[in-house]
């Protein structure tokens, strides 16, 4: 083997690391790599923002479990990264960070661009470390992929001076150890299913980590033979058909809603890979009385609402598995729950036929789901639309609904689109969006068409922040300093050599869309949307009460 420059061996470990995409942006200090990258089998994609880099590697990291990557120079091009970074490493999805940084030598003066990125992407990744010694490259960068992609998976960054990138070595990258599953205790297995076998009006709750872990034709199988109804977090959408007759579909929205009913309810929460960033269990067990039992791959995060009566900690299929052998729950009444599907499909398909103008956000959701395929994938941008996202479309497998919840970013769904477009290209991809998130990042269309990934974004277009909009309205009861103004939305996206479509009625969704899922090149469609449904959704959901299922 020659001699290689430090930079060069950090390629050939990112090989051996099974990469295949880097998304980033050249720059002075990260020259090496780049020109290491050039003769790699790994793909660069060259991205308009850092922060799209960082979006494209976390949604990449989410949908295959293993690591996306993404690179840029010192200073500024390290800070735009940080956004992504953070919500990969709250989402839970496998992220690998690398940015250049100035020389060694001059460190320890003001200098030219230079910001401690160790320090600084300290809280936002679960490890960060700077090359130094050439020779410990091997070692880093296969520790950076084994932490990022270790339960609860997250983020890791890896700042590589320019000096020490250029530097010579000799090294080779280490051999992945295999990582064996860890399997839960006969007696916490037992104790849980004693639990679900005493308890009337059990309920599961499905997170991410379910689906994480592969484990959600177990938990329909755990569900179903047991007649335990199903809710999902954000994060868990798919963790169970959403047309299975135990389906709950989702909870967390920040309106009070049916399934809250469920939860005040039940005298046992089953809560399979949920973490607490996805839905805050004060907002479902504000007193801590309900008992709960914790099924995930790792123990349960201390909160004074979360105590868990038993922990199942191993591998989530397994568990689920081993529980129901030992449960019995022959002769006990269909759980209080699953009376809540009928109301919650009625309030979902009751929009089907709505013509109204702006559209209703619940009547593009719906018509959404009706042109979109189980295996089909939308990524939800953050804003308005976010929620009625959440509350309103539906999944049949797990991950075909993509939404930032636990650092809840504006901006991640066109990269985001970009990654899901990469990892499947068959499959189709939609981008829904308002139009605040829209504007962040629609540069990264351009990084789409050249690439040769098309795919939808679907602007929920209202002029305005709507969100804080919905916030303000009900806190204050007016709205201030929300609104703006957005250029031609199918000018824009024609400038760019994107096919652009305004939505003129309700009944022109539906083609539209279809005829937008049929490009060969990215489409933007603009559509009006109503939002004054933020409020009456507000107003019905505090007027909810339980007693009307007693």
């Amino acid at each position: 083997m020659g001699e290689l420059n430090t930079a060069e061996l950090l390629v050939q470990c990112l090989e051996n690391e099974g990469v295949e995409y880097v998304f980033g942006l050249p720059g002075e200090e990260n020259l090496h790599v780049l020109q290491a990258l050039k003769h790699s089998s790994i793909k660069f994609i060259t991205v308009r923002h850092e922060q799209g880099a960082a979006f494209m590697a976390d949604v990449y990291g989410r949908l295959t479990g293993k690591a996306g990557v993404c690179l840029s120079t010192l200073g500024p091009g390290a800070t735009n990264l940080m956004t992504g970074v953070a919500d990969a490493n709250l989402d839970g999805a496998p992220l690998v960070a690398i940015t250049g940084q100035v020389g060694t030598d001059r460190m320890h003066i003001e200098s030219h661009q230079y910001l401690d990125l160790v320090a600084m992407f300290a809280p936002v990744t679960k490890w960060n470390k700077q090359i130094v010694r050439p020779s410990n490259t091997p070692e880093i960068i296969r520790k950076a992929f084994k932490v990022a992609q270790s339960e609860k998976p997250g983020a890791v960054h890896i700042d590589l001076p320019e000096n020490i990138a250029a530097m010579p070595v000799v090294g080779q990258p280490l051999n992945q150890d295999s990582r064996e599953k860890t399997y839960a205790s006969f007696r916490s297995t037992n104790q849980a299913a004693v639990a679900i076998s005493k308890a009337k009006n059990p309920l599961i709750l499905a997170g991410n980590g379910a689906i994480r872990a592969g484990a959600s034709e177990a938990l329909t199988d755990f569900a179903t033979q047991l007649n335990i109804p199903v809710a999902n977090s954000f994060m868990g959408k798919g963790a169970i058909p959403y047309t299975h007759p135990l389906a709950l579909w989702t909870v967390g929205l920040q309106q009070r809603d049916h399934i809250n009913c469920a939860f005040e309810k039940s005298d046992l929460i089953i809560a399979v890979g949920y973490d607490l960033i996805e839905y805050s269990p004060k907002k479902w067990n504000p007193q801590g009385d309900i008992p709960i039992i914790h099924i995930g791959l790792n123990s349960a995060e201390i909160d004074s609402s979360y105590i868990p009566l038993v922990e199942v900690v191993g591998d989530i299929s397994d568990s689920l598995k081993e529980i129901l052998k030992r449960a019995d729950r022959t002769g006990m009444k269909t759980p209080f729950a699953a009376s809540l599907r009928p109301e919650i499909r009625q309030n979902y398909e009751q929009y089907a036929e709505d013509t109204g103008f702006p559209i209703k956000p619940q009547k593009i959701i719906y018509d959404l789901r009706q042109v979109m395929g189980p295996q089909d994938i939308v990524i939800s941008d953050v804003g308005a639309h976010k929620m009625w996202m959440a509350r309103h479309y539906h999944c049949d497998c797990p991950n075909t609904c993509i939404i930032s919840n636990g650092f809840a970013a504006m901006g991640i769904a066109i990269p985001g689109a970009i990654a899901a477009k990469l990892v499947h290209p068959q499959q189709k991809v939609v981008a829904v969006t308002g139009d605040g998130g829209f504007m962040m990042n629609c540069q990264e269309l351009e990084t789409a068409l050249r690439i040769g990934t098309p795919f939808v974004t679907l602007i929920f277009n209202d002029n305005g922040y709507g969100l804080i909009g919905w916030k303000q309205f009900t806190q204050f009861g007016e709205t201030n300093f929300i609104d703006f103004g957005n250029p031609d939305f199918v000018k824009f996206a024609e400038s760019m050599g994107l096919k652009g479509y305004r939505v003129q009625s309700a009944e022109d969704l539906i083609p539209t869309l279809k005829t937008a899922l049929a490009q060969d090149v990215p489409a933007v469609i603009d559509c009006p949307v109503d939002y004054r449904e933020n409020i009456k959704l507000s107003q019905k959901s505090g007027d909810l009460s339980c007693q009307i299922w007693e």
